[in-house]
């Protein structure tokens, strides 16, 4: 059972400056609810108790927000404000909330190393919040742990892609598993590949569940471009053993790490509310 969900959230989000100069870039609201709370609540539909945080000196608000405020509380006691906090008070009083501080950027494979004081010797699923997923049935993490209680290996949510976007994400590629036309097993992994060296158009989005062994490989990889440390690296070296899989999930992703996806979630989100 995967119970706990790892967010690396060290990042500076110097694409909404000047906004993100004093507000975490997961902070940012959709309507009224942050970026953050969106993915947590994905990862407790999961079954995920625990959320281990890696963040920055610059991301208290993240902390916060997930801590009782006294003040606010007792202000809209008895009124029907009180209703407006009521789902994030449950997150609070029964989900645990564990945080560390990412030194340095040095991409998603040195975060996720960071987090393991948080994680253990356990499988665990990561979620990147600017990746905003949404579905009317069970939510993207749900539907991949369901795979992973089958498959037992590493398993990274996929979406295509236009051919001239490939150098934007991580690609893969590999052969269809079991007669699915959704989940593939994979051979191949290269991180934002120019659109003529892509493999296919199939790129990994931010979720991800990862078996422990992870920890050790990414410990061993050598810095890749501009410096980083990169996941696919190390998935890679699992996918060599055959213990990576990509499922191509159910539902809608909004890149709310740009300003143009984030628009296009809020207008989503505010249509949803309006039909409901």
């Amino acid at each position: 059972m995967i119970k706990r969900c790892l967010f690396p959230v060290a990042g500076y989000g110097t694409r909404f400056l000047p906004a993100t100069k004093a507000v975490a870039k997961e902070m940012l609201p959709i309507l009224t609810k942050p970026l953050i709370q969106y993915g947590v609540e994905e990862a407790i539909e999961a079954g995920c108790k625990t959320m281990a945080m890696v963040t920055s000196k610059h991301k208290k608000a993240i902390e916060d927000h997930f801590d009782t405020h006294s003040d606010i509380e007792n202000s809209i006691k008895g009124t029907s404000k009180e209703e407006l906090v009521k789902d994030l008070n449950r997150i609070i009083d029964n989900i645990d909330f564990t945080f560390i501080r990412q030194k340095s950027m040095r991409g998603l494979g040195d975060a996720i190393l960071t987090g393991k004081p948080l994680i253990g010797d356990e499988p665990f699923a990561v979620i990147l919040p600017d990746d905003l997923c949404f579905n009317d049935g069970d939510g993207v993490l749900k539907q991949m742990v369901e795979l992973y209680n089958r498959y037992r290996c590493s398993i990274v949510a996929i979406m295509e892609v236009p051919k001239e976007m490939t150098n934007r994400y991580g690609i893969i590629d590999g052969k269809y598993l079991d007669n699915r036309d959704d989940l593939i097993k994979v051979t191949n992994m290269v991180e934002k590949p120019d659109p003529q060296d892509a493999p296919s158009n199939l790129s990994i989005i931010g979720r991800y569940i990862l078996t422990p062994d992870i920890f050790d490989i990414i410990s061993d990889i050598k810095p890749g471009i501009g410096g980083e440390i990169q996941i696919t690296d190390a998935l890679m070296q699992q996918a060599k053993e055959g213990k990576v899989l990509a499922y191509k999930f159910k539902g809608k992703r909004f890149d709310c790490g740009q300003v143009d996806g984030f628009v296009e979630a809020t207008n989503f989100f505010y249509e949803k509310i309006r039909r409901d």
